[in-house]
């Protein structure tokens, strides 16, 4: 008779996919802790954000961060120095299935590159973890609801990374602004101007770090030779791995800019016009992107701009001189009757009449992790700042917009603002972008911007209406054993 960690193990060594086959084994595979024992925890994806994962769970109390996974040993072994340095013991290893398959493992705390995040929270959740989740919580949107699907098949509490869902300011200043102080919601506009140099270009491919298992970084995505200079970070400006900015840092916006629209789906329609200008590197995201998205009631337009303020910026102090648009450089601008609301950081958001005076200002938040743990705890997922359900909805609008450009043709600023003409916020955004890009010396000739098809959404199936190719960018092909499952 195969137990189920014979099984786990079985599946590990001859490269099975690691699925759980009866829905009777996920529960019970991790024991929830008694009141009086320690919530452990594992954190997967320790260079860079999950170092603030680890920091988050050790200032709790009763929380342990008991295991540390990545597929870089050099990574681990500088943060089991860490531990050591502190008197505290932890665990590290570098395939996360060997996580999966210890009892003593609660919640599991992710942050991996984003073509790994759906496959881990499903795999955990049939595991039996809780789960935390940065953004963007998926690489694509049909990947986005399974996870969603296995959150609630299996039990588990599933919380996003949009920690500003846990600033207690922010959700007032929202709830105030829904009271009617300012009148009705004209625009909401989502900033990301976040400077973002070449990342260089490669003729050759590059070496693999050692102790790198890169079959294992590469997982879901296509393995192939490293064809830009860096392994880590770097990835967010490849599709095949990263979302660009737009998924990067544009999904914390975009998701306030929803929030505080009322609104709990996609919109009906979507298009982007953008590219990657200014520079010839290995990354194929676009650093400047302006997208609407059409709502009912009101319009949603977001921009990234990773070029800085001109040509002379580039030169001098490239980080120093990014601009900024109604007080906000990577922010919320809610434009309404009577003022505006501006939500400029994580934590905090100002009121301002019609003649730009402060009528409002609020400022502070919650622990996101701590409002996890709580939630794992009392295991109710009503309790979540950041459901899994909020972070897949507000990444699916990143997607939405990722696939409109995919799809898009290059075309003259002329035609660009002809196209967009019909929708006055994305054609006042756009003509601001090209004073952005002609400031910044871009030749437009040279390098045309990209517009993106127009696309209608079916909020409700999340689905696109009348374009299978588009249709077909709503998921990707996996690669064998590393297949998000249908839930």
């Amino acid at each position: 008779m195969i137990t189920r960690r014979g099984f786990l193990g079985a599946g590990l060594a001859s490269g099975l996919p690691f699925v759980f086959p009866r829905d009777s084994w996920a529960q019970p595979l991790a024991r929830r802790p008694r009141p009086w024992e320690e919530l452990r925890v594992a954190v997967v994806g320790i260079r860079s954000r999950g170092r603030n994962h680890i920091d988050g769970y050790r200032a709790l109390p009763g929380v342990r961060v008991a295991a540390l996974c990545d597929v870089d040993q050099s990574l681990l072994a500088r943060e089991a120095d860490r531990f050591a340095e502190r008197g505290e013991q932890v665990d590290t290893v570098g395939d996360v299935r060997r996580l999966l398959e210890r009892d003593d493992i609660h919640a599991i705390s992710i942050a991996t590159p984003n073509h790994w995040h759906a496959l881990l929270t499903v795999w955990a959740c049939q595991a039996g973890k809780d789960v935390y989740v940065e953004k963007p919580v998926s690489h694509n949107v049909w990947e986005g609801r399974q996870m969603v699907r296995a959150a609630r098949k299996y039990g588990r509490i599933v919380q996003t990374g949009t920690q500003s869902r846990s600033s207690y300011a922010i959700a007032e200043a929202i709830s105030w602004l829904h009271e009617g102080h300012l009148g009705a919601i004209e625009l909401a506009t989502g900033l990301c101007y976040k400077p973002r140099q070449s990342i260089g270009k490669v003729s050759a491919p590059t070496t693999i770090p050692e102790g790198v298992d890169y079959e294992l970084w590469c997982g879901p995505a296509p393995k192939g030779p490293l064809m830009r200079e860096q392994l880590h970070y770097d990835w967010h400006w490849v599709t095949e791995t990263g979302n660009g900015d737009l998924g990067n840092q544009g999904v914390h916006q975009m998701d306030l800019c929803r929030w505080a629209l009322g609104e709990t789906t996609a919109a009906p329609f979507v298009q982007s016009v953008g590219g990657r200008l200014g520079y010839d590197d290995d990354g194929n995201t676009p650093n400047t992107q302006v997208i609407y998205h059409g709502y009912e009631k009101a319009p949603l337009v977001f921009e990234v701009r990773g070029l800085p303020r001109d040509k002379k910026a580039q030169e001098e102090d490239w980080r120093g001189r990014m601009d900024s648009h109604l007080g906000a450089r990577i922010g919320v601008i809610i434009k309404c009757e009577k003022g505006l609301l501006r939500i400029p950081n994580y934590t905090s958001a100002v009121a301002l009449d019609g003649e730009g005076k402060e009528v409002k200002s609020w400022q502070g938040a919650h622990d996101h992790y701590a409002n996890f743990i709580s939630a794992v705890t009392s295991r109710k997922a009503s309790e979540l700042s950041a459901d899994i359900e909020v972070g897949h909805v507000s990444a699916s609008l990143c997607h939405y917009g990722a696939i409109s450009h995919a799809l898009g043709r290059a075309a003259a600023p002329e035609t660009i603002q002809e196209a967009l003409g019909g929708r006055a916020p994305a054609a006042e955004a756009s003509q601001r972008m090209l004073a952005h890009l002609e400031a910044n010396g871009v030749d437009l000739a040279a390098t045309p911007l990209t517009l993106g098809v127009p696309l209608q959404i079916d909020a409700a199936a999340e689905s696109i209406k009348g374009s299978p190719r588009a249709s077909e960018l709503l998921r990707r092909d996996y690669r064998e054993p590393f297949v998000v499952p249908a839930i």
